[in-house]
């Protein structure tokens, strides 16, 4: 099987080393790439936004599948251009993809749905704002309603911040909050079959202790051993086959990844929000305890034949990954710094780049690099990921300390 992958991120680092173990893999592309997929795969030159470049590149390269890494391709449309071609594709439609690219889509179909998810209502302008903050009072959590790379939701105790916020986003959802642990779920579907990966949790804020502004993802860690016993086939019953039934009924059947993210409240799980692609960080720790080879999954899935595909298999253990980020960051990351320390396995690229001149690496993104490391339990995987990140030197880079540190020690309880 060719493979083309798309994107050239931490996460597709990681499909990238599942992909490239996959015995029916006889080529990899990717486009464009990054560093570390460099010493795996064929790297090629493509806008990712462009969708008739895309299919171009996928005929050129003979692919027999289509691998598609980030949400915004997906929004634009690129997984219908390349299935025009003929060309099997792992990735929803582009009006399928709103259920990331739009939350109030994405709301509107959990409730037609059925699905347990937070009140919520969308606005456009200071009044309805105003109101809805004023109805569910702090914390307070707003989104905005289109793509933000994973830093578009705000959540505070300050109703400026909040408000300012959804002045800066122009149209927003706001939500209630709902209190619990939060747990992400992704599930591989053809529109009609789903199968569910394994959970994972990753830590949004900046900071140690949960502190700090929203990030794309500062670390994850799976399997999760706090989780209420039948949680996934609760989610697949009450979140995940309705939603599916309602892309069909609404004639945009969703086939891809779909990213469940998970709130354990007191009343169950209710879920914050759908992305239409694999979740980074928690991809690199997903793929690194799934056995089953991964692109005869993704097949599958692209080709309407998950039905048929044999149950998944999963290496015993934990994983945890933790992301090194750049200075600056969020907010305002430094980029063009020289790293060292990172042509190890187990350090994942997303922002890098190669220096022309002598090759050397540099930082060229917000979350730099992370360090991803298997254990046979929670404990040993997260020693082996912070010794990898101890390893790396990329001045003014910060890390949180403390991802999985919770869950190692029993800290957290979910009331049922």
């Amino acid at each position: 099987m060719r493979v083309l992958l798309l994107g050239g991120g931490g996460r597709e680092h990681a499909l990238a080393l599942g992909l490239s173990s996959d015995p029916s893999v006889e080529a990899l592309i990717a486009a464009p790439g990054n560093p570390g997929i460099a010493g795996i795969a064929e790297i090629r030159s493509v806008d990712p936004l462009d969708p008739a470049a895309v299919a171009a590149l996928a005929v050129e390269t003979a692919a027999d599948l289509v691998v598609i890494g980030p949400e915004a391709p997906l929004v634009a449309g690129v997984a219908d251009a390349v299935r025009a071609k003929g060309i099997a594709v792992f990735g929803p439609s582009g009006e399928a993809a709103r259920l990331e690219g739009s939350k109030a889509f994405a709301k509107d179909v959990m409730t037609a749905a059925g699905v347990p998810t937070a009140r919520a209502y969308a606005c456009t302008d200071a009044r309805s704002v105003a109101e809805a903050l004023a109805e569910f009072g702090p914390p307070y959590v707003v989104k905005n309603d289109g793509l933000a790379a994973g830093k578009g939701v705000v959540v505070t105790d300050d109703r400026e911040k909040a408000e300012q916020h959804a002045r800066e986003c122009g149209r927003v959802v706001i939500e209630e909050y709902l209190a619990g642990p939060e747990v992400s779920l992704f599930v591989v579907t053809d529109g009609d079959t789903a199968v569910p990966l394994l959970p994972a949790q990753d830590f949004k804020r900046v900071g140690d202790g949960d502190t700090g502004p929203n990030t794309g993802g500062m670390g994850a860690y799976a399997p999760l051993p706090w989780t209420p016993p039948g949680l996934v086939d609760e989610v697949m019953r009450d979140v995940v086959h309705p939603t599916l039934a309602e892309m069909r009924r609404r004639g945009v059947p969703f086939s891809g990844l779909l990213y469940v993210g998970l709130a354990i409240t007191t009343a169950g799980p209710r879920v914050i929000e759908f992305n239409a692609r694999f979740g980074d960080p928690e991809t690199q720790v997903v793929l690194a305890l799934l056995e089953s080879p991964l692109a005869g999954l993704l097949h599958a899935a692209a080709t309407g034949t998950l039905a048929a595909h044999p149950p998944l298999r999963w290496r015993d253990g934990a994983a945890v990954t933790v992301v090194v980020a750049a200075e600056g960051y969020p907010a305002k990351p430094r980029a063009g710094d020289v790293i060292t320390g990172a042509e190890r396995p187990g350090v994942i690229h997303a922002g890098t780049a190669r220096r022309a001149a002598d090759g050397a690496l540099l930082s060229a993104g917000g979350r730099v690099l992370c360090g991803t490391a298997t254990g046979p339990d929670l404990a040993a995987a997260r020693d082996a990921a912070y010794d990898l990140v101890r390893g790396i030197d990329l001045p003014g880079s910060h890390h949180r300390t403390d991802i999985a540190a919770d869950a190692i020690e029993g800290r957290i309880a979910v009331a049922r």
